[in-house]
């Protein structure tokens, strides 16, 4: 009896300390894009490959690359983008949210889309990015040779989905 009444009287107490329970950033809103990023900053790959391969050179002058990726399932979900800039020799991302950098330059810039169960499946390693696209689970645009150079970290980038915490079910808001 003791033991319950311990357990009532304290659990009340211990959630109030515990704080308010955040929830996890929707998958492709702008908070999850920002998380994205730091998690992109945390990656070896990411950041020591694409500068290898000389992927951050082609940025048509601006000093960044632009990765823009949406949900297919959200039709009227916003896209959000990743810019990524060489910064202290490593590809570095330098701003994560929402898209701003209109136009895309086709030739250095990145789209990519697919519905949520396929960003689901690709951010646990279930396939990489070249079965992705030739099965028409990841829709992609931007310099294909280029990308093709670089599956090992393209193949990262799509583990970031599986890395960051994200609410799944919900759309991302306009």
């Amino acid at each position: 009896m003791r033991r319950l009444i311990l357990c009532l009287v304290l659990t009340p107490a211990a959630a109030l300390l515990a704080g308010p329970v955040v929830a996890a950033p929707v998958l492709m809103a702008n908070d999850w894009a920002a998380q994205a990023c730091a998690a992109w900053n945390k990656d070896p790959i990411l950041t020591t490959k694409l500068v290898e391969s000389g992927w951050t050179k082609n940025d048509k002058g601006r000093g960044f690359k632009v990765l823009q990726v949406y949900r297919e399932d959200c039709p009227k979900s916003p896209r959000i983008e990743l810019r990524i800039a060489l910064k202290d020799g490593k590809a570095t991302c330098v701003y994560g949210g929402k898209a701003e950098t209109a136009p895309l330059a086709p030739d250095a810039d990145y789209v990519m889309y697919a519905e949520m169960a396929h960003w689901k499946e690709m951010g646990e390693g279930a396939y990489g990015p070249m079965r992705a696209m030739m099965f028409g689970r990841l829709h992609f645009s931007g310099p294909m040779l280029e990308a093709m150079g670089n599956m090992g970290p393209f193949e990262s980038f799509l583990l970031l989905v599986g890395k960051v915490p994200a609410d799944l079910a919900t759309c991302p808001a306009g």
